[in-house]
């Protein structure tokens, strides 16, 4: 089979394409396999409750079953669920919001997917731009996005060591730097993998960047604010429109009615409602219509904030108990970075006598399906910097005893693995 470049690229192997098929395979096989790879939400009882009740309501009205699936919403997204989002976020925060100021997307992957290449590629005339990642690490899903190569230019961050075996990267601002050439910069808030908030001192620095050079500041909030606020810290609601805030439904469990949200200025929504139309027609209508009385009445911020909220943050507080008790201080050097919010545990192992792909795959063998941190380094090259290969990033979100399992079993196999570079030494 002959294909283009562009068939090529999406052909090839990626770190995305790998997650979702180990997941996949997994989960038909039928083999005990403890997920803790992919950023499948936890089951809250409480909001699928919420979201059965909303179902059996729809499923009684035939205006209702005729919108959810017989009619094409506009490339926009479901209008009423539009409007009642811009009048709830205008009631809490003040943001000055219209209709015309927010899209929905056929999921968060395919917001960035157009966005990253709105902003970034080819210009014409020999210039081209590429997308800034202030903040690596970053989301595995980011680095195979780009129709062109060489998408993105991405930043190594400042370390600090907040605790015995704690961590927390931070913005070098010193390294960041943003020029002709930067199309956009992107940073995601809390971010995946390794849970990290950017304060909102650094957000308004970021911020500041892209006014003074005209590009704006895509923010991923998938697990952010205002919802589904999976968030251990405090962190500001921010919008204006040198913002793209991106947030999602999944999070909020919902993951399979794919439901992306872009809030921007104005001419950004008009050229991505296009692009919408091109690639998929319209948007789906599901994930609008089963959180719409949710937005319409506010209790998406309150069930964000009293349910979702701290329904991960004790299964983060367990989750690190455990790997700490696991772990413990004279087998090797070990850290967690500093779990401020998303659903992830981020792992790093100093000096680790093999790669994170090579801990995977061992791990895969002993049935812990975890991801390798070398595929969250887009657009930074890897030129020697050996940490990326130490880390590995593990999801909380489901059984908590299938957690502790899995975490113990990855305590183990990592002290194995330096026992036995001990023994050959």
């Amino acid at each position: 089979m002959k294909l283009s470049a562009f068939g090529r690229k999406f052909t090839a192997d990626a770190g995305i394409t790998s997650l979702m098929d180990d997941l996949g395979n997994a989960m038909a096989s039928g083999d005990d396999m403890i997920m803790m790879g992919g950023g499948n939400p936890g089951h809250i009882p409480e909001v699928q409750q919420r979201i059965q009740s909303i179902l059996a309501e729809l499923s009684t009205s035939d205006q209702d079953v005729r919108r959810l699936v017989g009619i094409y919403d506009p490339p926009q997204g479901e209008k009423q669920f539009i409007a009642a989002l811009a009048d709830l976020l205008n009631r809490e925060y003040g943001w000055g919001l219209e209709p015309d100021n927010i899209a929905l997307t056929n999921g968060s992957q395919a917001a960035f997917f157009m966005l990253f290449n709105m902003f970034a590629g080819d210009y014409g005339n020999g210039q081209r731009k590429h997308i800034l990642l202030p903040l690596a690490p970053e989301y595995i899903g980011y680095a195979d996005a780009g129709i062109e190569p060489g998408l993105f230019h991405a930043v190594q961050p400042d370390i600090s060591f907040t605790d015995a075996h704690e961590f927390k990267y931070r913005v070098d601002f010193d390294a960041v730097e943003v020029t002709g050439e930067t199309g956009a910069i992107c940073v995601s808030r809390p971010t995946n993998p390794t849970g990290n908030v950017v304060t909102d001192d650094e957000l308004a620095r970021l911020e500041g960047l892209a006014r003074e050079h005209d590009v704006p500041l895509i923010v991923d909030g998938a697990y952010g604010t205002p919802f589904p606020s999976l968030l251990f810290v405090d962190a500001k609601p921010t919008w204006n429109e040198q913002i793209i805030l991106c947030l999602s439904l999944s999070k909020l469990g919902l993951p399979a009615a794919r439901t992306g949200i872009v809030i921007a200025a104005k001419p950004v929504i008009k050229a991505l409602s296009g692009i919408n139309a091109i690639m998929n027609l319209a948007t789906g209508s599901f994930g609008a219509m089963l959180a719409g009385p949710l937005v319409r009445s506010g209790e998406i911020l309150s069930l964000s904030r009293d349910v979702v909220c701290p329904f991960y943050r004790k299964k983060m507080e367990k989750a690190v108990a455990v790997f700490h008790q696991a772990m413990g201080d004279g087998a090797c050097r070990w850290y967690i970075h500093k779990p401020e919010g998303a659903m992830f545990l981020w792992l790093w192992f100093p000096d680790l006598p093999i790669t994170s792909l090579e801990l995977y795959q061992r791990l895969k063998a002993r049935g812990v399906l975890v991801v390798s941190g070398h595929y969250f380094f887009p657009g930074l090259p890897d030129d020697g910097w050996r940490h990326r290969h130490e880390c590995l990033r593990v999801t909380y979100s489901q059984d908590d005893d299938r957690v502790e399992e899995g975490l113990r079993i990855i305590a183990d196999e990592v002290k194995q693995v330096w026992a036995e570079f001990r023994g050959a030494v």
